[in-house]
């Protein structure tokens, strides 16, 4: 995390563990064998690099195109591409004890992409991280003018010595976790959205015990405590670790003790699952979500691809059932919005030992091709999408689309959106002839509305992308007591009455002081003090 120079922020745009490795070559049917035009950089190289690159799996794609050791879209990006790839599959879960291992074991990939900023930096401080500057300006032509139409690229990818370690992408500032609610249920048990989390405490016990849908049997839950559903409430309380107050940034615990009470109660009432913990991934809980069996639930990536996905499924099963996005409720606290996808966002880095540096960024630009990104976001044009009258993509069959081309999004992980202008909007992709489709366009706006204000901004003191870089001396206090400190929580949420929350954080008080907690307090201070006039904080996130 580099320390921050910003200026006015319209200025900045334009100054489960799963090691295996996909081969390169897949047996499965590549989409690119669906007439399509070769890209820039795609044609056959006297010389091919090979390399390795991490992936995202959260077991998102269907049996038919593959999994994610082969699948049509690894084999379409090595047909196409200059390099001969294999992807790492990564869970997103459990990125950082992958990472871990693989660094351990010396098996690490080539090209590392993480959104985990954290974690990033602790590789650059172990120096497992190779410097860009050489390989961008020798081997790079799309990245290299990405960075000049957006200096910020540059700014935040460059570490404290004053080289650039990291590769980003550009984008709109949109909404990202989104919390939903089924409106028919509350019309059914005569109930308003919750504008406040004691509203919402009750919304969810009614929903649980008040057989909201009808089959008598009590077989529901108000909510969830994991995953992005976990996440929604930390956020409404505005439970982030550090906050402003009295113009410097302090280790807060008020809001982790309301955060942590309010979890309690939802489970010790039986509101919630209380098998959460083993939900790592949210798969249970979207599963109840679907299934006619959750009354709140949020999703990441809510008003896009993934939360398109989710209620598709949910309305096939549930044709009658409405539901809507709402704000977060107001906590003591404020009232806060979820995280959002900042406009400038660093996802990648290079391992030290990579081997072919050229290769790497012959990847990288293939990548970010205009027509790379439109084939991989869209499908091949003419067999899974075709021009609108804006110009905009939009699917030819949704279902074929679906099966074939939404699940890869993490193929996507360096693409820039604001190169696609208003048609980077998921919605735009739809068929709006269709009412399930019209119906989750519908979303947007109200999402939007709920989130994008400044008004209800996120409860962090700066993006999490924008934190700055700690020494790793400090950094690795702060992860282990952070990660002392939530198995604290979690016991006091999960014991009953033999282990309060007043137990736990006072514990936890003990154990932050005890393992040199006081040394991050006032390494943060340092850094708002001498930056706080010239990073990039919240409040700037939302001037236009």
């Amino acid at each position: 995390m580099s320390k921050r120079t910003v200026c006015n922020w319209p200025v900045l745009l334009t100054c489960g563990l799963a090691l295996s490795v996909i081969a390169a070559g897949c047996s499965q049917s590549s989409p690119g064998n669906q007439k399509q035009a070769e890209a820039p950089g795609a044609k056959t190289e006297k010389k091919r690099g090979k390399i390795t690159v991490s992936i995202y799996d959260q077991g998102q794609i269907p049996a038919e195109a593959g999994n994610s050791q082969k699948n049509s879209w690894a084999t379409w990006v090595n047909e196409k591409g200059p390099v001969d790839v294999q992807y790492v599959p990564i869970t997103r879960r459990e990125s950082t004890q992958i990472y871990n291992t693989l660094f351990a074991s010396g098996g690490a990939p080539d090209l590392i992409t993480e959104y985990d900023d954290a974690y990033r930096n602790s590789l650059y401080t172990q120096k497992q991280l190779m410097p860009l500057d050489d390989m961008i300006d020798k081997y790079s032509t799309e990245y290299k003018k990405l960075m000049q139409q957006y200096p910020m690229l540059k700014k935040l990818g460059t570490k404290p010595d004053g080289k650039i370690y990291e590769i980003g992408r550009v984008q709109k500032m949109v909404t990202n976790h989104v919390m939903f609610i089924r409106t028919d249920w509350l019309k059914k048990l005569n109930l308003e959205v919750p504008k406040t989390t004691e509203d919402l405490y009750k919304v969810a016990k009614a929903f649980a015990e008040q057989d909201p849908d009808g089959n008598g049997k009590k077989d529901t839950f108000g909510t969830s405590l994991s995953f992005m559903s976990g996440d929604n409430i930390r956020e409404m309380f505005g439970d982030v670790g550090w906050v402003v107050s009295n113009d410097q940034i302090v280790r807060d615990w008020d809001r982790i003790k309301e955060h942590t009470v309010f979890r309690k109660k939802l489970y010790d009432e039986g509101i919630v699952d209380k098998d959460f913990l083993a939900d790592k991934n949210g798969a249970k809980a979207e599963k109840d979500w679907v299934n006619g069996k959750l009354g709140i639930f949020g999703i990441q990536n809510g008003v896009k691809s993934t939360g398109y996905k989710v209620f598709t499924t949910f309305k096939k099963n549930n044709p009658d059932a409405t539901i809507l996005p709402i704000e977060l409720p107001k906590s003591p606290f404020g009232q806060f919005s979820p995280y959002l996808e900042p406009p400038v966002r660093m996802v990648s880095v290079v391992n030290a030992k990579a081997k072919d540096p050229e290769a790497v960024m012959k990847y990288i630009d293939f990548m970010i091709t205009p027509s790379t990104m439109n084939t991989i976001k869209y499908g091949i044009e003419g067999v899974h999408s075709k021009k609108d009258s804006s110009g905009c993509y939009q699917a030819i069959d949704e279902e074929k689309s679906k099966k074939e081309v939404t699940w890869n999004q993490y193929f996507q992980g360096f693409f820039s959106t604001i190169m696609e202008g208003d048609c980077a909007s998921f919605e735009k992709s739809l068929d709006m002839s269709k009412p399930v489709n019209k119906e989750f366009a519908s979303f947007v706006p109200i999402a939007d509305k709920a989130y994008l204000s400044k008004e209800r901004p996120i409860p962090d003191v700066t993006s999490k992308f924008y934190w700055p870089s700690l020494p790793q001396e400090v950094s690795s206090v702060e992860t282990n007591l952070s990660e002392a400190i939530n198995e604290l929580m979690i016991k006091a949420i999960v014991s009953g009455s033999s282990y309060t929350v007043d137990q736990a954080i006072q514990e936890a008080k003990s154990t932050w002081d005890k393992g040199g907690g006081k040394k991050v307090e006032e390494w943060y201070k340092k850094w708002y003090a001498d930056n706080k006039n010239s990073a990039l904080l919240t409040k700037d996130l939302y001037e236009n």
